[in-house]
C-alpha cells in the first residue's frame, strides 16, 4: 500500500500499485480525501469500486509506502482497525470483482452456424 502525492493539480491517492514505468504509474485505490468515507462504506457492508487510474510521471511528486509514523498508525492499520479487513485484500477483491464483471459484460456471443 502506498500514498502517492501528485502535482498540478495537487492531490493524494492511497492504494496499490498495479504498474510502474518511466511513462507513469497505474494504481487502484481512492483519493485520500475519501478515506473515511470508504471506511464507513466497508464497515456498513456497502459495495464499492476502487478507482483504477493512470498518472503520468510528470504529475508524480512522491510515492511513499503506507507506514506508521512514530505513534501514528498507517492508513492501512487504521483501515484494518476500523473494518477488521486487510486493505490490500479488500482492494484486490474489489478489483477482481470489477474485472470479472467487465469480462462478463464484454463477452462476445458465439457466431451463428458454428458448433
Amino acid at each position: 500500500m502506498v500514498v502517492v502525492t501528485l502535482g498540478n493539480p495537487r492531490d493524494k491517492f492511497w492504494g496499490m500499485i498495479l504498474w510502474l514505468a518511466p511513462e507513469g504509474l497505474s494504481m487502484t485505490g481512492i483519493e485520500l480525501a475519501s478515506f473515511e468515507d470508504l471506511v464507513v462504506m466497508v464497515k456498513d457492508g456497502e459495495p464499492f469500486t476502487p478507482a483504477v487510474v493512470f498518472f503520468p510521471m510528470h504529475r508524480i511528486e512522491r510515492i511513499e509506502l503506507d507506514l506508521p509514523d512514530g505513534s501514528l498508525p498507517s492508513l492501512s492499520q487504521r483501515f484494518l482497525a476500523k473494518t477488521g479487513l486487510d486493505p490490500a485484500v479488500t482492494l484486490s477483491s474489489a478489483l477482481d470483482n470489477r474485472a470479472s464483471d467487465l469480462a462478463a459484460n464484454s463477452a462476445v456471443p458465439p457466431r451463428r452456424g458454428t458448433a
